[in-house]
């Protein structure tokens, strides 16, 4: 129940990832152990914060090995700031950007097929994915992305602000507007 206790503003519990930066040391150093850890410690946030980008599954599952293939490239340029899941964060962005880029070069979809379907099999709670489904249906773009980078990685909002290039009133804002509207309809939907 990872996400639904996470976004619940009265519970004072932060679902956070800890990473110890030198993790980053043995991936560089060809440690497969490290690359593992690193992979199983961030793996749900990676892709969620992929499929909030992208509101596409096979785009957000491709973007997510994307991302750690280049994590794995770029281990020896991660200098240690205490921010390692922003280090992430940002090239997980910039693959998803690149990817919607490129996708703007291709054919135009249909209505129906740019409707996201999403079958959250990597999601394991039950609670949590029916959490997200609702959160993609009701949510914006941005809001989608406040809401689960704060709810499933525990970032500040301030960092959120930085990540995402935005003032933090509007962060502010955008968060609290998420979390009444989902909250809206999950109390509706039981």
């Amino acid at each position: 129940m990872l996400i639904f206790a996470a976004i619940d503003p009265g519970n004072p519990q932060q679902r956070e990832i800890t990473i110890d930066e030198s993790i980053f040391r043995g991936i560089a150093n060809g440690d497969k152990d490290a690359f593992c850890t690193l992979y199983q410690q961030t793996r749900s946030a990676v892709f969620t914060y992929a499929l909030s980008l992208l509101r596409n599954q096979t785009d957000a599952e491709d973007a997510m090995q994307d991302t750690y293939l280049k994590i794995r490239a770029a281990a020896h340029l991660y200098r240690p700031e205490g921010k390692p899941m922003a280090w992430i964060f940002t090239i997980a962005r910039n693959v998803c950007l690149m990817r919607m880029r490129q996708q703007k070069h291709f054919v135009a979809f249909s209505p129906e097929e740019a409707q996201p379907a999403f079958d959250f099999s990597q999601i394991e709670d039950l609670e949590d994915r029916i959490v997200l489904k609702t959160a993609f249906r009701v949510l914006s773009q941005e809001e989608c992305q406040i809401v689960f980078l704060h709810a499933v990685t525990g970032f500040k909002h301030r960092e959120i602000s930085e990540l995402l290039e935005m003032p933090l009133s509007t962060v502010l804002s955008k968060y609290t507007r998420g979390l009444k509207k989902l909250k809206s309809q999950l109390e509706g939907s039981l």
